[in-house]
């Protein structure tokens, strides 16, 4: 992975300026909390619902929900409900996200989701979106998302 322009600086001042590998800074910030906590982001449990492929935990009546909005279709319910917005992923404001961490992060795990999703559900071909923003700087609107391949066919 290549290290994120944002972090070069800090990581480079460790060890008197000779600098650190990502991984061990890992381990010297670190916490074991922290590291379960991302286990539901990183690898997500999913399951199988009505047909559709969702994080655990949404409710059929969510389900009914977002189908019963006007335009909607199996692929754009699965999509919404599946998305996450990167910055999301720690608290609001938090002053180091940056557009360069942000798709760093989100082209990891888009790699992850992918091989979930094959590994988990091997007969259910899917899709997974990651969205970068025209504008770098509109970080709100980095996300990740995924689909199966067969609800396109079924809305075409």
């Amino acid at each position: 992975m290549e290290i994120p322009l944002s972090m070069k600086t800090e990581l480079g001042e460790w060890n008197g300026g000779k600098g650190i590998d990502l991984e061990s800074w890992v381990g010297c910030e670190g916490r074991f909390s922290l590291a379960v906590g991302y286990t539901t982001v990183f690898w997500p449990d999913l399951e199988e619902i009505e047909g559709y492929i969702l994080r655990n935990g949404v409710s059929v009546d969510i389900i009914r929900g977002f189908e019963s909005q006007e335009g909607s279709s199996r692929r754009s319910v699965e999509a919404t409900l599946n998305h996450i917005h990167l910055v999301d992923i720690h608290y609001h404001g938090c002053p180091d996200a940056s557009p360069d961490k942000l798709l760093a992060l989100g082209q990891v795990l888009k790699e992850i989701y992918e091989a979930k999703l094959k590994w988990q559900f091997p007969l259910r071909p899917c899709n997974v979106r990651l969205y970068v923003p025209e504008d770098p700087n509109a970080l709100n609107d980095y996300e990740l998302s995924f689909w199966q391949t067969a609800h396109e066919v079924a809305d075409a």
